[in-house]
């Protein structure tokens, strides 16, 4: 994605962090499992689907991170939740995720009240890749450990830890999303996607700092 696309829609005190001189955007299906505050019993967490919209940037001190355009949920808790704690741009949205024989996955998303903020999206999953290594664009694109938050003309930080993504090779069989147009992103000849597939890690999301 050109920089100058994404610069208008990210705070000022945030670089637009690049690779090979290039911004990016990352879109993620994924389902939740078994989220819960601290000291909340196992039996009451929470499961649901979600979409990520995201880009990459750098603090003013220069620590990497990533800012959210939106995040889709099913839950409407979920939804909540994390707007009124986090100040997080969540949306609930109607959402169907269905695994079908030979590693292919079948998602769907929809915005409650926006027609034009959907996905829909089919992936098979191939061979199993090494870990993302220091250096290398999936490194740059996956393994992040802090995200930041505009809320109320102040931006935030707050940290995740999780082991490293186990990654798949993944083939995108069908993709029609509208999340980007929706997000502000210039309609454009976007070049094709990278694609990953993980199954997924533990992760651990601290508070929100001022920063």
């Amino acid at each position: 994605m050109p920089v100058d696309v994404l610069r208008r829609l990210v705070p000022a005190e945030l670089a637009i962090d690049t690779f090979d001189g290039q911004g990016w955007v990352t879109l993620i299906p994924f389902a939740v499992r078994a989220s819960r505050p601290v000291g909340v019993p196992r039996a009451m967490a929470m499961s649901f689907l979600e979409v990520n919209l995201r880009t990459y940037v750098r603090a003013p001190d220069g620590e990497p991170g990533i800012y959210f355009f939106s995040l889709e949920a099913s839950s409407w808790l979920a939804v909540a939740g994390a707007r009124v704690s986090y100040g997080l741009p969540y949306f609930p949205a109607a959402m169907h995720c269905e695994q079908r024989a030979g590693g292919t996955t079948v998602y769907r998303s929809r915005r409650y009240g926006r027609e034009h903020a959907a996905l829909e999206t089919t992936w098979t999953v191939g061979a199993p890749l090494d870990l993302a290594a220091p250096g290398t664009l999936e490194h740059f694109l996956i393994e992040r450990y802090v995200l930041f938050v505009a809320r109320r003309r102040r931006l935030y930080r707050a940290r995740v830890s999780h082991h490293p993504y186990p990654l798949f090779r993944a083939t995108v069989d069908e993709l029609r999303e509208s999340l980007c147009e929706a997000a502000g992103l210039t309609a454009m000849p976007f070049p094709p996607p990278v694609v990953h597939h993980s199954p997924g890690v533990d992760v651990d999301i601290y508070w929100r700092h001022r920063l």
